[in-house]
């Protein structure tokens, strides 16, 4: 005896998750497939300053652009590489493109004209650091009513 058994008509629920995270409904969670390229970011906060590192392996420092425009901060960067190997019975020839770019906003009590930035070991390490001003903290206690 052969069990025959009906398709469903609706997808399972891990099919369903996969392809509604997976086109580009939600860039910023960085889950599509036209993000992958696109490099984690840790973003840390001290009382002086905020440092971003982003996680670029096998990139040099000079494949990185790094601007601050109108309080927001890009990171971006161009690789292409091309290699051709020939030989008496075959050539080959490959070639790769690889590109990103990160964007954030900046606070107003950030000094964007003393941002400095650093490449090792595949790290991307950004320091921002913050006025003096907002260094200060005021704190202030909120009754609850």
């Amino acid at each position: 005896m052969t069990l025959l058994t009906r398709p469903s008509l609706l997808p399972s629920t891990s099919t369903f998750f996969n392809d509604f995270f997976d086109d580009m409904r939600f860039p910023s969670l960085n889950l599509g497939n036209g993000f992958k390229n696109l490099p984690s970011a840790n973003i840390i906060e001290t009382d002086k300053a905020f440092n971003i590192e982003l996680a670029a392996p096998g990139m040099k420092k000079n494949d990185f652009e790094i601007t601050v425009d109108n309080g927001q901060l890009t990171i971006s960067s161009e690789k292409e590489e091309e290699k051709e190997e020939k030989d008496e019975n075959y050539t080959r020839h490959e070639f790769s493109y690889n590109s990103f770019s990160r964007s954030f906003l900046l606070p107003d009590w950030v000094d964007a004209d003393k941002i400095k930035a650093k490449y090792e070991d595949g790290i991307l390490t950004l320091a921002i650091p913050k006025k003096p001003e907002a260094t200060k903290t005021h704190k202030k206690a909120i009754s609850i009513s």
